[in-house]
């Protein structure tokens, strides 16, 4: 059946990813964005040649009403956790501030009598805190250990007692650490593409030692179409890549395919003299809850990385 959804952050790197697949589907996007350093403003007129898109350039949190709608899909946010630990000010208006005035929205039109829209909302494997062994549930207690994490976690916690309030409808979905083509430099994959072509060094904190689980951006916008396909309401997923590794390792297989050299000395690309503060260890998640819906990832990191590297080595664009 056609949906309409709204795509808030549409230009961002999940959202862009998840209108790409909602067209696909003969959808109705209504995609929002604001436009930060981060939006990738090409894809806006690639966007605009199907016919079922529409666009809204707004920040969230100015919104004045809402045209009908199936879900609303909030992957607006502010999401590097170093600039959160620097300035929290832009992370508290984004992703706190902007999911209040989403849900007060939903509250007001649904106050009229309508049933729609269901906010499906973006939230972070970071809210659970690190975890030495084993994978968070979707039932353990919320343990942020940095400014991004704590305002993810806040935005769940509105969203969850709206719920509970107003008898808002919601899904809440966290996956792990998302890749793919068209990430902003910030992010550890491009980021590193970006000081190689400068030829400067990688910075990794704590020796590159944390751990992520690696999600392709392909698979985490399929999870969505999945989960909005279900009809499910009401309910929190965790999305996984099935993949970790430490960031070390990350790079040093990044740095092997720009260099197309397998007998790298780490030490030469590398700046291994860098922390942060509020690093966690590493995250993982269980996600038996979504693929028992019917999804698994279907992407394999070390057969994605090539092409994707190759992509930042040819289109240094930011």
């Amino acid at each position: 059946m056609t949906k309409t959804v709204y795509i808030t952050g549409c230009l961002g790197f999940i959202g862009s990813y998840i209108t790409y697949q909602c067209l696909a589907k003969g959808w109705y996007v209504k995609g929002v964005d604001k436009i930060t350093y981060a939006s990738n403003t090409s894809l806006l007129e690639k966007f605009k040649k199907v016919p079922n898109f529409s666009f809204i350039k707004e920040d969230i949190n100015n919104l004045k009403f809402l045209y009908e709608c199936d879900y609303i899909i909030n992957t607006a946010a502010e999401t590097h956790v170093g600039n959160s630990i620097v300035k929290s000010d832009d992370f508290i208006h984004s992703n706190i501030n902007g999911v209040h005035h989403l849900l007060e929205l939903i509250r007001n039109y649904r106050a009229e009598g309508k049933d729609k829209p269901i906010l499906l909302h973006f939230s972070t494997d970071e809210v659970y805190g690190d975890i030495t062994e084993g994978e968070h549930i979707e039932t353990d207690i919320l343990n942020p250990s940095n400014p991004y994490s704590a305002t993810k976690a806040a935005a769940d916690q509105l969203i969850l007692a709206w719920a509970r309030t107003y008898k808002l409808p919601y899904i809440i979905v966290r996956p792990t650490n998302n890749y793919g083509i068209g990430q902003y430099v910030e992010k550890l994959i491009p980021k590193a593409c970006k000081y190689l072509k400068l030829g400067k060094k990688i910075p990794l904190h704590n020796n590159g030692t944390p751990i992520r689980n690696w999600l392709h951006a392909q698979d985490t916008a399929a999870a969505i179409i999945k989960i909005i396909e279900s009809n499910k309401r009401n309910e929190i997923y965790n999305i996984a890549g099935g993949f970790e590794q430490a960031n070390v390792d990350t790079v040093r297989k990044v740095i092997i395919e720009y260099t197309e050299n397998k007998d790298i000395d780490l030490k030469k690309y590398v700046n291994l003299n860098y922390s942060r503060k509020g690093q966690d260890v590493r995250y993982a998640l269980n996600d038996d809850k979504l693929r028992a819906l019917g999804w698994e990832p279907k992407e394999k990191f070390n057969e994605a990385l090539p092409n994707i590297v190759k992509y930042y080595k040819k289109n240094f664009i930011w």
